[in-house]
């Protein structure tokens, strides 16, 4: 998966359905107690078949660093119990099963790290992801507190943990992370950016409006100024200030996927054709982003899309499925890709897609006859 829950998203993040993630956090939780021997390249450990539970360690300990998280889990199993650094076998195995959605045998091995006397905010963060991906929020948010209590100026965990409530859709228990995080680091533009876009998903346009400022004034030659600026034209339709801002933001920061993911889609909002060089530009810009983060469902939709504008069916295809797996809850994805796989001259698929929708727009609409959530602003819309 991305990770955003868990390590996926220390490698390779994820991108929430919505897709507002910030820059992918590195794998600085992976136990840093046990590295690779000297002499031992990690290639090598992760290829070398031993019984010796310690090869086995640090060929778990290669294979997650790669991204492997689903291979590295028998590794770590197997280490487990028989080497000097159990706590690294132990916090390491439960990474791979938070990266690999596997929460409930995360959890449980984490509360045993926490009764064993390791009850470290680097547990404590990645135990409150589990339970986010677990769905068990109020568990979720009292690791958390753990977590914030022994780190209270990491800017990380609150975006660690905000970024699996992101994954997850829960946007409220998101919300109360980055509050708190914000009253500890108010001078944070990275915490105010996110905030944003979590009181955006809630429909609180007004405070997200104000958050997006605060990251511009905190910081305004930033990353975070350029991704604020063009994320707010674009929620309010302001189509030319979104291009200009993402256009300038990625002539100042190249490699920034999101930057370059925003100006696709701003591109697109605008009503680029195929043939004009604008379109070239967005199709560029896209598969630039994809290039640098190819697990960002928004960038892999957008590109998607362009390729079917093109008539490009298997290009569009290929992406489209790949964002269909990366975010199966977004619903564009499947109407664009009943539109090609019906070019396709595939009806059945395209059917498959329409099902998938319907079933999808059957469950929004239990979620708002059940009651909206509660708004703390009132004007503003996001598209």
């Amino acid at each position: 998966m991305k990770l955003r829950v868990l390590l996926a998203r220390f490698v390779f993040p994820a991108m929430a359905a919505t897709g507002w993630a910030l820059l992918p956090p590195p794998a600085d939780l992976l136990a840093r107690s046990a590295q690779p021997k000297a002499g031992t390249s990690q290639a090598g450990a992760a290829q070398a078949a031993s019984p010796d539970p310690e090869a086995e360690l640090q060929a778990g300990i290669a294979l997650t660093r790669q991204g492997h998280f689903d291979e590295a889990i028998p590794h770590f199993l197997a280490a487990k119990g028989h080497v000097a650094e159990n706590y690294a076998a132990d916090f390491d195995l439960s990474l791979c099963y938070v990266a690999t959605q596997q929460n409930q045998p995360a959890i449980a091995l984490l509360n045993e790290l926490r009764s064993s006397g390791h009850a470290t905010a680097e547990v404590d963060n990645l135990l409150a992801q589990a339970y986010v991906g677990d769905g068990q929020n109020e568990p979720a948010f009292a690791a958390f507190e753990q977590a914030a209590a022994l780190t209270p100026q990491s800017e990380k965990l609150y975006l660690y943990i905000s970024d699996a409530c992101m994954q997850r859709k829960s946007y409220e228990l998101g919300l109360r992370v980055l509050d708190k995080g914000i009253a500890n680091l108010p001078q944070s533009p990275r915490l105010r950016y996110e905030r944003a876009l979590f009181e955006n998903n809630l429909e609180r346009y007004d405070l997200a409006r104000a958050d997006f400022e605060a990251a511009k004034h905190l910081a305004p030659d930033s990353e975070f100024a350029y991704l604020a600026d063009s994320q707010e034209n674009l929620l309010e339709g302001n189509i030319p200030e979104a291009v200009r801002s993402a256009r300038a933001g990625v002539a100042r920061y190249p490699d920034n996927y999101i930057l370059l993911q925003l100006l696709g889609e701003a591109l697109i909002h605008a009503g680029v054709s195929p043939g004009q060089p604008e379109f070239a530009e967005a199709v560029g810009a896209l598969e630039k982003s994809i290039a640098q983060h190819p697990e960002y469902a928004r960038s892999q939709t957008a590109l998607g899309k362009l390729y079917l504008m093109e008539n490009r069916l298997d290009d569009a295809i290929a992406h489209l499925e790949m964002a269909r797996r990366l975010d199966p809850s977004n619903t564009s994805v499947y109407s664009h890709l009943a539109t090609a796989y019906r070019r396709k001259g595939k009806p059945e698929e395209a059917q498959k897609m329409l099902t998938i929708l319907a079933n999808l727009n059957d469950a929004e609409a239990g979620k708002i006859r059940a009651g909206p959530p509660a708004r703390g602003g009132s004007s503003g819309a996001p598209e």
